[in-house]
């Protein structure tokens, strides 16, 4: 069957009961109740994020914003936002179509045109944007299109009221999923999406044609498993920005979703909810010990399973997923804020754990020996504050801090509003080792000498303080950006922002930056790398017009609450 997309719905409301639920109308159901309650139901709209902490902050936003804004005007522009949006709704704040008067930072127009040199055409069609447009460099494999990398380029898009090049991606992925995957000669599962593409050119044939790559060419021949996670998320971003339900409603987006959660919720032999990975299959795509339950990627999953929820039909196949979703959606979250939440209560509990204990009352249910705990945590750790660590499996626990991890867990409601204030906390607190002089550390501490040989194998690109080992990421911006927003700290996002205007444009948009403080353009980091523009831009229009905001911030479960809390540190 032909890919094609039917006619934009106009309101996004609920067409039958085998129609995709209005997303405005759903997301902030509880989804632990969809067993019991499989019909949709009218609810009244609920904010995408907490206006009131919003409206008392709103100093924290632009001043002229601020200066504007009182509680009842802040409020009347969230009620704005969450009218159903029109299909192409553009940004009112700093972008190139903006049509309100607000100052703009002189390097917005500079990353704009950055952005639009970076897209890549096939016939005639926007499908994506590049990695890089480093001309001093070889292209290797920054010439493509990584579906990763296009999602803050997807999000600037789509704040800027220019959504057709998000759909034309998310409809040409899909197609690329369909495709035969083979690896040697071991055929890979059917719902995998491709960690990149390309557009082949043939002057001869005046044709072009897309080459993917599903891991048979990447570093350790690691298939992407966040790539269908960010596929998912993306489809009910645009939807939400959009008010068009008609993309996700295509028989072919809902067998493409289908097909990413049968991967991701097959049964085996696995006791615990969390995904089994191997190391390089996510942003941190080289060995890096973040093989087993690496956080970024269980993040990811919950929060596109909650995406999913909201957008897979109530048809007999989707009934089916929905119940599955359900019932995982609520193991994940007990695990994860039960054994990966580390705060200074449960830091101090496992250090007082014992070992070999045998039975269904343990405590130390993994069997972590406290000898194992790294010297750094201890003075790392704040009074007030807490994240989720790295890593959990048997008899090991990752306690580095990984940025995208903490953020998407914030955004997709994985941790409680007190987990949340905890993890703003923290950075606070350790600004100057996470944030330093250029925001953000993808990941702390970096690992060094006799274990940086043993975890990374010698990785001359993963030295101490560089690259994915503790380098700093301009692109993490928008998440932290959308963070601070949810959780009401948009003062942490803009003194961010700000000290990254210090140097970006300077240094010609850096993948990366190295060091322990961030002050020196990685050894191997590409200049103009794309998602460093856009992840720039995204900040500042999230910001600026916080609204934007509710594309990637899913509200907490009101009926999901944790059976524990380990962290008090918010009340200390």
């Amino acid at each position: 069957m032909s890919i094609s997309s039917s006619n934009p719905t106009q309101n996004g409301s609920v067409k039958n009961n085998d129609t995709l639920h209005n997303i405005s109308q759903i997301e902030e159901s509880a989804f632990s109740k969809l067993l019991d309650r499989p019909r949709p139901l009218n609810m009244e709209r609920q904010r995408s994020f907490d206006e009131r902490s919003l409206a008392d902050l709103a100093i924290g936003f632009s001043p002229r914003l601020s200066s504007r804004l009182s509680s009842e005007n802040f409020t009347r522009l969230i009620d704005n936002y969450d009218q159903t949006p029109s299909p192409g709704r553009r940004s009112d704040f700093n972008t190139p179509r903006s049509q309100i008067g607000f100052e703009q930072h002189p390097m917005v127009a500079e990353a704009w045109d950055a952005l639009r040199r970076s897209l890549v055409h096939f016939r005639g069609q926007p499908v994506g944007t590049i990695a890089a447009l480093d001309s001093t460099e070889e292209n290797l494999n920054y010439d493509q299109v990584f579906v990763r990398d296009f999602v803050p380029s997807a999000f600037a898009f789509l704040m800027n009221g220019e959504p057709e090049i998000v759909k034309n991606f998310i409809l040409k992925t899909l197609r690329l999923q369909s495709w035969e995957k083979k690896i040697d000669r071991f055929q890979l599962g059917e719902g995998v999406m491709p960690a990149s593409f390309k557009v082949l050119h043939d002057p001869v044939r005046n044709s072009e044609t897309l080459i993917a790559d599903f891991g048979e060419s990447a570093i350790g021949r690691v298939a992407p498993v966040d790539s269908g996670f960010w596929w998912i998320i993306l489809l009910r971003a645009y939807t939400k920005s959009t008010g068009d339900s008609s993309l996700a409603e295509l028989p072919e987006c809902q067998k493409g979703m289908r097909l990413i959660l049968s991967l991701c919720l097959s049964e085996g032999f696995d006791t615990f909810p969390t995904l089994l990975c191997a190391d390089g299959c996510c942003m941190i795509d080289r060995r890096m010990g973040v093989y087993g339950y690496p956080i970024e990627i269980q993040a990811l999953f919950f929060m596109a399973l909650r995406c999913a929820l909201l957008l897979l039909k109530h048809d007999h196949e989707g009934k089916d997923f929905i119940e599955r979703i359900t019932k995982r959606l609520l193991a994940l979250s007990y695990h994860m804020r039960t054994y990966f939440w580390l705060d200074l209560k449960q830091l101090n509990d496992i250090y007082r754990y014992k070992t070999e204990e045998y039975s269904h009352t343990a405590l130390n249910k993994f069997n972590v020996i406290p000898d194992s705990l790294p010297e750094w945590i201890f003075d790392f750790m704040p009074i007030h504050g807490g994240y989720f660590i790295g890593n959990v499996s048997p008899a090991r626990m990752d306690f580095r801090w990984f940025c995208l991890g903490n953020c998407i867990a914030i955004l997709s409601a994985l941790a409680t509003p007190e987990q949340s204030t905890a993890i703003m906390d923290l950075i606070e607190s350790r600004w100057e080792e996470l944030v330093g002089e250029m925001p953000l550390k993808v990941c702390y501490p970096a690992i060094e000498s006799h274990e940086w040989r043993i975890i990374t194998g010698c990785d001359p690109k993963n030295t101490r303080w560089s690259y994915h080992n503790g380098g700093s990421w301009p692109v993490l911006l928008w998440l932290l950006t959308a963070a601070c927003i949810k959780t009401g700290r948009p003062q942490i996002a803009r003194r961010a922002i700000e000290l990254a205007e210090t140097r970006l444009l300077k240094d010609s948009w850096p993948e990366y930056y190295d060091g322990k403080l961030g002050r020196y353009i990685g050894k191997q980091a590409r200049k103009f790398q794309t998602w460093s523009i856009a992840g720039y831009l995204v900040a500042k229009m999230m910001l600026e017009d916080p609204s934007h905001a509710g594309m990637v911030s899913l509200e907490e479960d009101k009926q999901m609450k944790p059976l524990m809390k380990r962290s008090h540190s918010w009340t200390c």
